[in-house]
């Protein structure tokens, strides 16, 4: 399992996360396939890591969002 969905799972699945992180439940599920976080997070314009390590921990399963940061990070591409 991805980090990005292991995290997704642990804060409460997809329904859970996508209130959280004020976005529509397809915008989680399109997360899931591409397996990263989008690039507003990693730009500094978003805090879904933070939202989703909080919900997370409010179950009793938390982890650090700098984790998910690094671990679901856009993969680099090169032409």
């Amino acid at each position: 399992m991805s980090a990005l969905k292991e995290s997704i799972v642990r804060a409460g699945g997809v329904a859970r996360a996508s209130f959280v992180c004020g976005v529509s439940q397809r915008a989680i599920y399109k997360w899931i396939a591409a397996g990263s976080l989008p690039r507003t997070e990693y730009t500094g314009e978003t805090h879904y890591a933070e939202r989703l390590a909080a919900a997370a921990a409010e179950r009793g399963e938390p982890f650090e969002a700098a984790w998910l940061l690094s671990e679901s990070s856009p993969k680099k591409t090169t032409h």
